[in-house]
């Protein structure tokens, strides 16, 4: 047998615990990946997995092998890649995760228009809000909103990413346009979970500034973006949200700037990817492609043009 065919493979079933998972992930019938293994262990004279009903784990010789293996994959990709870049196309497999509000809002056309410019890469779009780890669940690149952790991750900064305080001319007809944000009754305010309960306020122009603080409180509390855009747009109340959910409704009328010489701190979007000594044609092509498209004036902060 093909002996990085089976590395891949072990590697493939050490990391997903189970055989049928790994056979899965590399189109490969349950006993094809079954026979990979065991010809391994055989050949080596070790026994590399420990097998249950349940699961399959690592023994002790198949961890150090296990990482002495996922480090030749990943060299001869980045020898891969290093060829590929010389050429300066992009080919092969794109693994991407992105937020879940934007990707739905703004990715599609942009993403289309980069495979249609390179048609020899596949893409592998995941999306979802929650934090992934990019190198334990083998993702080349992931967009990230806000601040960044520390970390040994690399990252490059794509646009800006402004909040502002809106709500239906409905709901503001009924409780009133506030002039301050002292007149702003967090009672009023859809609360964002993933931000917490405490509402920071700078004024437009002076960033980094917090100026005012209100405790919100208002009737829903919600973990995604484009829920509460939709409660907004029904009347129920205020929020802050990122220009890239409510931009359109802001220009269409369906959503007015609450307190619009206020805003909360402006966060920015990061293409972020695993460490290397090189950096791939595929990750390095796409990264200066969203910043192309989305940089540095993102086309959702063009409301207030209309």
């Amino acid at each position: 047998m093909d002996r990085l065919s089976t590395l891949e493979v072990f590697v493939a079933v050490a990391e997903r615990g189970s055989f049928s998972k790994a056979a899965e992930d590399l189109n490969l019938s349950n006993s094809a990946v079954s026979k990979q293994v065991a010809a391994l262990e055989e050949r080596l004279g070790a026994r590399l997995l420990n097998r249950t009903t349940r699961r399959v784990s690592l023994t002790d010789v198949g961890q150090a092998y296990w990482e002495r293996a996922k480090g030749v994959l990943a060299d001869l990709e980045e020898a891969d890649a290093a060829a590929a870049s010389l050429h300066d196309e992009a080919r092969g497999v794109l693994k991407m995760s992105v937020p879940f509000s934007f990707s739905l809002s703004h990715l599609p056309p942009v993403i289309a228009d980069f495979m249609e410019a390179h048609p020899k890469l596949e893409i592998d779009l995941v999306l979802n809000d929650r934090f992934v780890d990019i190198v334990d669940e083998g993702f080349d690149v992931a967009i990230r909103i806000g601040e960044l952790a520390d970390s040994s991750l690399k990252a490059r900064r794509i646009a800006p990413v402004r909040r502002v305080l809106a709500a239906s001319p409905a709901f503001l007809d009924r409780v009133g346009r506030p002039d301050t944000p002292e007149d702003l009754n967090g009672d009023w305010c859809l609360r964002y979970s993933i931000g917490g309960d405490t509402l920071e306020l700078e004024r437009e122009g002076n960033p980094g500034d917090i100026a005012a603080q209100i405790k919100t409180g208002g009737p829903l509390r919600v973990n995604n973006g484009d829920m509460i855009r939709e409660a907004m747009l029904r009347g129920i109340g205020v929020a802050s949200l990122p220009t890239f959910i409510i931009g359109e409704d802001l220009k269409s009328g369906a959503l007015e700037r609450v307190l619009p010489d206020w805003c909360a701190r402006t966060i920015a979007m990061y293409a972020v990817y695993p460490p290397g000594k090189a950096l791939s044609a595929k990750v390095r092509l796409l990264i200066d492609f969203l910043a192309e498209r989305f940089g540095p004036v993102p086309p959702w902060d063009m409301f207030e043009d209309g």
